[in-house]
């Protein structure tokens, strides 16, 4: 099992010694969330707080993936990345192919694409992009992307993208792989059908055996054996111990998902206190795992 952190909302500053300090500690990944804009007029119907609300999203910083991933891997060597999740069907695919693309080769492949819908239609106002079809799109996108990463002539023709032939230059040597996220059925059919794997919020553990277990009957569903299929994991954001992460081992996690605080509920935190989780996580759990 392989370990990243994940951190959002928090002082731009902090994210390239994080970076370096993840890999000179033995971690494995940096995960970068996707938020693009706060609008002044919003429904309050957020999926991952306890009262739904967003406005503590209000002033809160968000840098773009493609753009924050190559500042953190021009610093490090061995550090991977992986967008958690980004918000696919708000952006045109042969662009967001192009961003994925430059992104795989720049980092030498250490690059991996979280996938996932917008819960909120504001998002998809904000881009011009419809939000009833998102689910249809990003089936479409994904389709798209894997076309497009194979460096030949690639058309697509469908009701909702009508693309050309034409190829990309220059692509990866190996395809990025795309990794679903969400917990509603419909993202675990997803997952189960077109992805390389699966990539989960933080979850209690109980809650998280019963999304496998239902992921896992999706899978038998569709053919596909979980041979190959990555399951990228975050427990409780309080849940930092060595038992932890045994058990999202035996849940059968490829990658353990952790988090310096809770961004959700409490603001940001000095860098030091980012570094010391940093180390002392990698001291008394990674070492001992």
């Amino acid at each position: 099992m392989q370990f990243g952190l994940i951190e959002s909302m928090c002082d731009p500053a902090h994210y390239l010694p994080l970076a370096q300090a993840l890999e000179s500690n033995g971690w494995d990944f940096s995960y970068v969330p996707d938020s693009i804009c706060y609008p002044r007029e919003a429904n309050d119907d957020y999926p991952y707080n306890e009262d739904g609300t967003r406005a503590f999203l209000d002033g809160k910083p968000f840098l773009e993936p493609f753009s924050l991933v190559p500042a953190m891997a021009a610093l490090t060597r061995r550090l991977e990345f992986c967008t958690d999740v980004l918000k696919v069907p708000i952006r045109q695919p042969v662009l967001l192919a192009k961003s994925v693309t430059t992104v795989a080769v720049m980092t030498g492949g250490r690059f991996r694409l979280g996938a996932g819908l917008s819960p909120w239609p504001e998002d998809f106002a904000a881009t011009g992009t419809d939000w009833r079809s998102r689910g249809a799109r990003l089936d479409q996108m994904i389709e798209i992307l894997r076309g497009l990463m194979k460096g030949e002539y690639f058309e697509y023709h469908s009701e909702h993208y009508d693309i050309p032939a034409l190829k990309l230059c220059p692509v990866p040597a190996r395809p990025v792989p795309i990794l679903i996220g969400g917990h509603s059925l419909p993202a675990l059919r997803r997952a189960a059908r077109l992805g390389d794997g699966w990539i989960a919020a933080g979850n209690d553990l109980d809650e998280l055996a019963n999304l496998l277990r239902s992921l896992r009957g999706l899978l038998r569903d569709a053919g596909r054996t979980e041979a190959g299929f990555e399951l990228h994991l975050m427990p409780p954001m309080d849940a930092h111990d060595l038992d932890t992460a045994r058990r999202l081992r035996d849940l059968g996690a490829t990658h353990a998902i952790l988090s310096p605080r809770n961004p959700y509920v409490e603001g940001d935190r000095p860098l030091a206190a980012k570094l010391d989780f940093v180390k002392r996580y990698a001291d008394e759990v990674i070492a001992k795992l």
